[in-house]
């Protein structure tokens, strides 16, 4: 069988039990791979060189089309788990000079690739797209339209606040050619929301899935939390039963990751109330169980889709991907980044801007890409990163088609992690076969740990804590805990 006639099973019964005894023990906090190398591994003040020479490889290759993402960073309310690069205010007139230093951005980027080229996927993110007032977002829509090519037939999607939208902007939305809708839900738990700081009755939320499919949307995709105070599996299934009312085509199922210490808004979240790892696996497992009883297909991670769904339908033939915004149909293409802290993938090098305004407005005032962090990826980063995405997205690694494209010997290069992947397959989330590594059912529940096996920069971290810790044994002092420099929202 190959990748590209993979099917995969439901997670059953089984896989469940063996996943509620096994997380404790080996599920730790790690990259989510949207990227590989991960964010964390991005070079701080890059020679700007590296964004124009990737705009240069990037147009050598044309026709190809562009994925891109644009990032609006204001809200007006905030909400105390968010770790999004977010902006608190309700000054609308802010976003009327974002709007204007994006058109310069834009322009910038379209001038080094040379041609206005075709975007196939589009996604508006934050913050809140739809902070913007309608004027501004016909606005930022033209402007694309000006230096890029937004085809008709391809996916452009946004996120946005329930809350903060009513018909006549879905309306909007539509004529502007969005053709997919995220919707902010996270729970319907009253006590949750005010716990959160994010009151949104279910009927508000109903009414904004209604439009969407009144007005002809391809696709509306709802996000939810697990971990968060005063969540139980009885409570959190309550707000799955309201959500499997709204029948939406795609979930996201996120893993709340409780760090104060990097996201200041999340001090004023009681951590006596957040419910236990033990509660929190139930709250996982419940769902899971729900959801593909109710007929979703579990893509895997945190996403879940219906069967006739492009993200469905791209797992079973093979063809889904990583990139920035989670599994993907489209993540094969050159992705642009736009607006204060958004992430490039072009021609082999990641690309993040800066991530406050007044450095974004700075280095446009100076007539550059506002460049903040990035890396070049070597060869070993492509294979690795090749590798990882097969494990995540198909499920399985053909080792002699790998051994072929990238002309190595497998068992050779890959001697410890085959090693550890022996150890991963007597726990049950792997097969080892001759010519082929499975994921099996368990696995996808926990592909996050598979995929780290295959992280040469973890293996790196792994090792210096292993001389650290023998150096200060050999000096009669205290091994140093190193803490990874990585987590959950990676």
């Amino acid at each position: 069988m190959t990748a590209s006639a993979m099917t995969f099973p439901a997670p059953d019964r089984r896989a469940l039990s063996d996943f509620r005894a096994l997380a404790g023990r080996i599920d730790g906090n790690g990259p989510r791979y949207t990227s590989y190398p991960t964010a964390d591994r991005f070079r701080n003040d890059p020679d700007l060189s590296l964004y124009h020479d990737a705009l240069a490889d990037s147009r050598a290759d044309v026709p190809a089309p562009l994925s891109l993402y644009l990032h609006i960073p204001f809200c007006e309310n905030i909400c105390y788990y968010c770790g999004c690069n977010k902006i608190i205010t309700r000054d609308h007139g802010r976003s009327a000079r974002y709007v204007s230093y994006l058109g310069r951005e834009m322009a910038l980027v379209a001038d080094r690739l040379g041609t206005r080229r075709e975007v196939i996927q589009s996604h508006w993110g934050g913050g809140t797209p739809t902070f913007l007032d309608p004027d501004e977002m016909r606005r930022v829509m033209a402007l694309l339209n000006e230096h890029f090519a937004l085809t008709a037939d391809g996916e452009h999607s946004i996120e946005i606040d329930p809350r903060r939208v009513d018909h006549a902007r879905m309306a909007l939305l539509a004529e502007l050619g969005f053709n997919r809708v995220s919707l902010g839900v996270q729970d319907f738990d009253a006590e949750v929301q005010q716990a959160i700081h994010r009151i949104q009755p279910f009927d508000e939320t109903r009414a904004v899935v209604d439009a969407a499919r009144a007005l002809g949307f391809r696709s509306v995709s709802l996000d939810l939390i697990y971990g968060l105070p005063h969540q139980t599996a009885a409570r959190f299934g309550r707000t799955i039963g309201q959500v499997l009312a709204l029948r939406p085509d795609r979930l996201s199922v996120y893993s709340y990751a409780h760090l104060p210490h990097v996201f200041k808004p999340q001090r004023r979240i009681d951590e006596n109330a957040l419910p236990p790892a033990g509660e929190k696996l139930d709250i996982l497992v419940s769902t899971i169980e729900r959801l593909t009883a109710e007929g979703y297909v579990y893509i895997g991670m945190d996403h879940f889709a219906l069967p006739g769904d492009d993200l469905a339908v791209a797992q079973r033939e093979g063809r889904l991907q990583r990139n920035f915004q989670g599994y993907s149909t489209h993540a094969g293409y050159d992705q642009v980044g736009l607006g204060i802290s958004a992430i490039g993938a072009i021609a082999g090098r990641y690309v993040q801007n800066a991530r406050t305004l007044d450095d974004y407005y700075g280095a446009l005032d100076q007539g550059r890409l506002p460049l903040a962090r990035g890396v070049a990826m070597n060869t070993d980063d492509h294979l690795r990163r090749e590798i990882i995405g097969d494990l995540m997205c198909n499920g399985i690694l053909d080792l002699p088609a790998i051994e072929a494209r990238h002309g190595i010997d497998f068992s050779r290069a890959f001697s410890a992690e085959l090693a550890d992947l022996g150890r991963l397959s007597e726990d049950g989330l792997v097969q080892c076969e001759p010519g082929r590594i499975t994921v099996t059912p368990l696995g996808r529940l926990l592909v996050r740990r598979v995929a780290m096996v295959f992280d040469r920069y973890l293996r790196e971290d792994a090792a210096r804590r292993a001389d650290n810790g023998a150096q200060a044994a050999n000096d009669g002092a205290q091994p140093i805990r190193i803490v990874p420099r990585y987590s959950r929202v990676v």
